[in-house]
């Protein structure tokens, strides 16, 4: 019996496409790196010859033997040419997996590109694929088989907030039926917009910070994705995307036939659990780490998914249809938000975390408990 080959992968875009390249780096016998696809600058060309790959600079030119092409360029919804070469591939009846955002009628045109061409399509959102974020969505699946969620809060900067409804979707079993109100009026300058709303059907507190550095878009945001899911019993968080996810049990104790509450003894079980339990993984990852290791096994991940999806027209048609809805709830959250504001902030300054944590030591230490 013949082993089965891998599939060739180009990937266009030397940008964030390096993540994709880094990905397919690690040796995955599932996939191979066959060409990168680049305007041709010094860079690609470096990067073509230290992975040893062809770099074409015409889509013409990369080979029909290609099975995915990883289009790690900006679509039209952020001002690029990226589904245009998505369309490209397609027709080709190469599959395609597009990195986000894409509007909705930009995927639809994609989604019937591939149908002509006989090609898979997917939406590549990275950050529900990250390694801690499927923990928190693993915890979040077990938590609603047990009780319905009450409410979920997002926090998010604006580059963020289509991966961050991808994953909220996914942690609340869908999307649907989703709502957004107008903005919370606010004049004491707080960075954060806040939407009120429901998603699938949900209570939702949504928190923005829409604001953007126009020559640094990748930088100056406070923070990237908060995310919690309130139950009956307690509230699953995800404080940041890579960790740790935390379940925080709720405080509920029984009253006695005074009226008093009973914090001990027979009928409080429920008390004599964390308050705060860590489902993982470990706090510490460095954003080192997230850029070598985690973001590049996310890629890997949303590889397989597209190739799982290749032989399954059933797994075509949900990763369209859930494509199309995650990218049609940005755009109408979006729209509520309206553009982001041009903020041009200097450098920020790190907090030396050696004097966080002696700080915090001196603290543990004394034996005083005066204030």
């Amino acid at each position: 019996m013949s082993a089965v080959r891998p599939l060739n992968v180009v990937v266009a875009g030397t940008g964030f496409g390096r993540v994709y390249l880094d990905a397919l780096a690690k040796a995955d016998p599932a996939f191979r790196l066959t060409g990168v696809l680049a305007r041709g600058g010094a860079t690609s060309q470096d990067i073509a010859a230290r992975l040893g790959v062809p770099l074409h600079v015409d889509p013409a030119d990369v080979p029909d033997d290609t099975d995915i092409v990883c289009v790690v360029v900006r679509s039209g919804a952020t001002g690029g040419p990226g589904s245009e070469l998505a369309m490209h591939f397609l027709r080709r009846g190469i599959h395609v997996l597009q990195e986000h955002p894409v509007h909705h009628h930009e995927i639809a045109t994609c989604l019937h590109a591939a149908r002509q061409g006989g090609a898979a399509y997917a939406v590549n959102t990275l950050h529900p694929n990250l390694a801690p974020v499927r923990r928190f969505l693993a915890a979040a699946t077990v938590a609603r088989q047990h009780q319905v969620p009450a409410y979920v809060d997002i926090a998010c900067n604006s580059q963020m907030l289509y991966p961050l409804l991808d994953l909220v979707g996914r942690a609340l079993g869908g999307l649907r039926p989703w709502s957004f109100g107008s903005p919370a009026m606010d004049d004491t300058g707080h960075p954060f917009t806040t939407l009120h709303g429901r998603l699938h059907d949900v209570p939702l507190c949504l928190r923005v910070q829409n604001a953007v550095h126009p020559d640094d878009p990748d930088n100056h945001s406070f923070l990237l994705g908060q995310v919690a899911i309130g139950f009956d019993g307690g509230v699953l968080a995800l404080p940041e995307l890579h960790g740790p996810v935390l379940w925080h049990a709720r405080l509920h104790a029984p009253r006695a036939a005074d009226g008093r509450l009973t914090t001990s003894g027979p009928g409080t079980d429920r008390l004599d659990v964390p308050s705060t339990d860590i489902l993982g993984p470990p706090p510490g990852e460095r954003w080192h780490d997230a850029f070598d290791e985690t973001w590049p096994r996310a890629v890997l991940v949303a590889l397989h998914d597209l190739k799982a999806s290749i032989d399954d027209p059933a797994l075509r048609r949900a990763a369209g249809t859930w494509a199309m809805d995650v990218s049609q709830a940005w755009n109408d959250a979006s729209q509520r938000l309206g553009m982001p504001a041009l903020i041009r902030p200097d450098t920020p300054q790190p907090i030396p975390l050696d004097a966080l944590r002696a700080a915090v030591d001196a603290i543990a230490s004394t034996e005083s408990i005066a204030p």
